[in-house]
């Protein structure tokens, strides 16, 4: 099972909450589903592509040219393909192939039901100062800044698209407009914390050698997505589609192509240090 992260008064407050919000966690936290149980992961045989937003919920607007679920979809599609020829052993699953309405909690339950050995959430960035650019790869953990925590909460909201959000049991009452709301999953340590970030570090690593857009590192925040999975999971930010250099990347074949081709070389690499380890 997975265990609480302790976090002190200070770290609270650094990212904006006071005692009375952490006792107002503590309750809610209370009310929360249990994640489904952890399983010893080392080896890659499944691997579950998302492609975040879908359908009804477009993500983010890049200035009318190009929406958040159309650059994630094109990823996710270039990264199965180039899967499926230069590592056909594994088995990909996608959460969606076309431009379909998922439910949050549909994304991470695929993986599980999968019994998946890695989760990877493709997305892209927004910002209302136009000049923030470049990739991030999330996995779980602690808001470290309150520019993490506002990446989380955008992400987040996406359940509002689901009418019945606030009775789904598997959010356990979370409400995305609740400041409190989003230290909860900062609370819940990722078992898989180390691995996940291995894999996360590969990507920006790979992607900002072949990708126009800069890398701005590895960070930790708390995703509903990433919450409920049971192996290693990240969520890619892929760039920022509020920023017109970053756009002209994200909105083009060659640019959704260069940042799959980063994405499976950090697989590639994951995979052979886990066989290595063996």
């Amino acid at each position: 099972m997975q265990r609480l992260k302790f976090i002190t008064v200070k770290s609270a407050k650094a990212i904006g909450f006071s005692v009375l919000h952490l006792l107002c966690v503590l309750v809610i936290l209370l009310g929360l589903p249990g994640a489904k149980s952890v399983r010893v992961v080392n080896s890659l045989k499944t691997l579950v592509i998302d492609a975040g937003h879908g359908g009804v919920d477009p993500g983010c607007n890049g200035a009318n040219e190009i929406t958040e679920k159309q650059v994630t979809l094109g990823v996710a599609l270039k990264l199965g393909k180039i899967l499926a020829d230069s590592m056909p052993e594994i088995k990909v699953v996608f959460t969606r192939t076309s431009d379909k309405t998922l439910k949050l909690s549909e994304r991470p339950e695929l993986a599980n039901k999968n019994s998946a050995d890695l989760f990877i959430s493709i997305h892209c960035n927004a910002n209302n100062n136009v000049s923030a650019a470049g990739s991030e790869t999330y996995f779980m953990g602690l808001h470290k800044s309150e520019g993490n925590l506002e990446v989380a909460k955008r992400e987040n909201s996406a359940i509002t698209f689901e009418s019945d959000y606030q009775d789904n049991v598997r959010y356990g009452g979370f409400d995305p407009n609740s400041p409190e709301g989003h230290i909860i999953f900062s609370l819940v340590q990722n078992a898989f914390m180390k691995q996940s970030l291995k894999l996360a570090s590969g990507i920006e690593n790979h992607t900002g050698k072949l990708s126009p857009i800069k890398s701005r590192g590895v960070k930790q925040a708390g995703f509903l997505v990433l919450w409920q999975t049971s192996m290693p999971s990240v969520l890619v930010e892929t760039g920022f589609l509020t920023n017109s250099s970053d756009r002209k990347v994200l909105k083009t074949e060659e640019g959704q192509r260069k940042i799959a081709i980063g994405i499976y070389r950090a697989i590639r690499d994951y995979k052979i240090g886990l066989e290595a380890s063996k």
